[in-house]
């Protein structure tokens, strides 16, 4: 049986970032058609197939990526960093509910955004190029713990920040970098060897890697490896977050 408090933390979690649509849904896909119609309609015939797949095809799985990761963690950062802000929180650490129970009804609700954030960009990306989905297990082996991982960040970030601007820091700073230098533009496999090796220690591209895999077949990374960095990435989260959520350290500031 699932246990009420969580279900009643998850269902307010939904009900959240559905209450605003445009902001949560709208938007991401909006930037997205912007990214194809500048990158994959205006330069996309000026650019060279990667692993013989059309440019704009080899973009979209990375849209979808950057969609679901940002969007997870832009939900549970802001979501926890309100409730501290306005005294709730408190109401929940001495509610009937374990701190995992706390933990994942925060996170699952992050997760639901990024995904629905993602199905919602690929379907409004097919007008522009009908991308096939070739490994559907792995696709979502890959997703979901991609979804937690970054929903778990914006967890830890939520619970280390004091004030607004932080977690903007940790958007501007951390999240969007990794990103941009994930994989989403191009082939790692066209940088220099330095820059390469570099991109190695970036755990965005593994997943970017590894989404696209499942949509596409293709991939510069062994998909086997990029599975194990996100399972890791999230399980190291996962415990970093617990802990910090059970110490009780900043959330009753």
């Amino acid at each position: 049986m699932i246990p009420v408090g969580f279900r009643t933390l998850l269902r307010k979690e939904v009900a959240r970032f559905m209450s605003v649509p445009t902001q949560t849904v709208a938007t991401p896909v909006i930037t997205a058609l912007l990214y194809l119609l500048i990158f994959g309609q205006a330069l996309g015939s000026r650019i060279s197939p990667f692993h013989g797949i059309p440019f704009v095809e080899f973009l979209i799985p990375g849209l979808v990526m950057m969609g679901v990761i940002n969007h997870s963690f832009q939900n549970t950062a802001s979501s926890l960093l309100v409730s501290k802000y306005e005294g709730n929180i408190v109401d929940l650490l001495v509610a009937p509910m374990s701190h995992g129970e706390i933990l994942l009804g925060y996170a699952l609700g992050g997760v639901v955004r990024g995904l629905l954030v993602g199905m919602v960009t690929y379907a409004a990306a097919i007008p522009f190029a009908v991308v096939p989905v070739r490994n559907p297990l792995f696709l979502i082996a890959m997703v979901i713990p991609a979804s937690l991982t970054f929903s778990l960040l914006g967890l830890v970030a939520a619970i280390r920040a004091e004030k607004f601007d932080q977690i903007s820091q940790i958007s501007s700073f951390v999240v969007l970098p990794l990103t941009y230098l994930g994989g989403v533009f191009y082939s790692v496999d066209l940088l220099p060897p330095a820059f390469r090796t570099a991109s190695l220690f970036n755990p965005m591209l593994y997943m970017v890697d590894g989404v696209r895999f499942g949509f596409l077949g293709v991939s510069d990374i062994n998909p086997a490896i990029s599975l194990v960095v996100v399972n890791v990435a999230a399980a190291s989260l996962f415990t970093l977050a617990y802990f910090l959520l059970r110490s009780g350290y900043r959330l009753r500031t």
